[in-house]
């Protein structure tokens, strides 16, 4: 949260703030557009054309944002504890991990009711464990959870690839994979949900995960801010010493934030690796990790915001690739750029932008004086 919020109602820092900041982030992208020779208003329009003006661009954009919002949501649990999760990268492998090697040994003789439930079940409890072994250190041992979780990082890419490479990759598969799963194991797209509905939609990668989505921003409101876990959570990360004084052990709660943090991640793995490859790849996650950590910053932290910035980073990834196919001369390269000025500024201006905002909430709606009493 901003150093102004705190004199502005929730509902501004969470949503008028970022709404200025991607404003002042369009126009800064547009400039730099018009620097190297191409029309900004071509520019920005094929990219909100492309991730939304389609059913086939809005799918693409709704399934980029799906993995976000459990990224995004993993980042700000652990954030609103005092911890700074870095790790949601390695704990979304091993999350499709734990999800692949239940669909691999039962998805053959269930039913996918019974199946799919339980690789939602095995993400979560693989990333939630593998996210304790950073916590335990942190809470017990001294160690720093920033450090722990970037090397967890390397450590969950190196035993996933160790395991599909010697363990799980199918004898004659040239390559880096695990065997298909069975078709219990998949979990429907949304154009076949639809469909069962009798609606016509496009095929895409959005699939059933983005109600898990949903289910889980839910969820983690309720968490913090209507049970006493979450005040627990919230007023460790607050002040360890306020926390210890009020009865509240800071151990438990940096144990219990980076479980649930990593429970989150986990669920990556229903939109990937059961929503959209049907088998577990070295690469599912592609960085979503990392961007979770700017889609909770840019979220304040806060579900909403996060569902938002989800949201306006799934059209960045899914307009930007439209443009380059789309604007003439308009490369990979300008598209990698014009992405990186709107994350940069989006997030970057929201420390600048909202102390002005405070200001101004303060100075308009600060109520008027009484009015003087006559006396008799």
């Amino acid at each position: 949260m901003s150093s102004g919020a705190q004199d502005m109602p929730r509902w501004i820092d969470i949503g008028v703030v970022p709404v200025l900041n991607l404003c002042i982030a369009l126009l800064a992208a547009g400039l730099v557009v018009a620097l190297v020779g191409q029309s900004p208003i071509e520019v920005i329009s094929a990219l909100i054309k492309g991730a939304l003006g389609t059913q086939r661009g809005l799918s693409y954009t709704l399934y980029y944002a799906t993995t976000f919002i459990f990224t995004g949501l993993a980042v700000a649990v652990a954030f609103h504890a005092g911890l700074f999760n870095i790790g949601g990268e390695g704990q979304a492998m091993i999350g499709g991990l734990g999800a692949s090697l239940l669909a691999l040994w039962l998805a053959p003789h269930l039913s996918a009711w019974m199946v799919l439930p339980l690789m939602l079940v095995a993400s979560m409890l693989f990333a939630c464990v593998w996210a304790l072994i950073p916590a335990y250190l942190q809470a017990y041992r001294g160690s720093h959870i920033v450090i722990t979780t970037i090397m967890f990082n390397f450590l969950a890419s190196s035993l996933l690839v160790y395991l599909l490479v010697n363990v799980l990759k199918p004898a004659g598969e040239m390559n880096v994979q695990s065997a298909v799963f069975a078709d219990s194991a998949k979990l429907p797209g949304m154009h076949t949900a639809l469909a069962w509905l009798g609606i016509e939609w496009p095929s895409s990668p959005l699939n059933l995960s983005v109600l898990l989505a949903i289910v889980a921003s839910i969820s983690v409101y309720l968490l913090l801010w209507k049970t006493r876990i979450g005040y627990q959570l919230r007023a460790s990360g607050a002040s360890q010493g306020a926390a210890v004084y009020a009865g509240i052990t800071p151990q438990k709660q940096i144990l219990i934030a980076m479980g649930v943090s990593g429970a989150l991640a986990g669920m990556v793995a229903m939109n990937e690796v059961a929503g959209v490859h049907g088998k577990l790849l070295p690469d599912f996650v592609a960085g979503a990790g990392f961007t979770g950590i700017a889609v909770a910053l840019m979220g304040r932290n806060h579900p909403v915001g996060i569902v938002l910035s989800s949201l306006l980073f799934g059209v960045i990834f899914q307009g930007g690739a439209e443009v380059a196919f789309e604007v003439k001369d308009f490369t990979k390269d300008m598209v990698v750029m014009l992405q990186g000025f709107i994350v940069l500024f989006s997030g970057a201006m929201a420390y600048a932008i909202a102390p002005l905002i405070a200001r101004l909430y303060q100075r308009f709606a600060r109520p008027a004086p009484a009015a003087e009493v006559a006396h008799g």
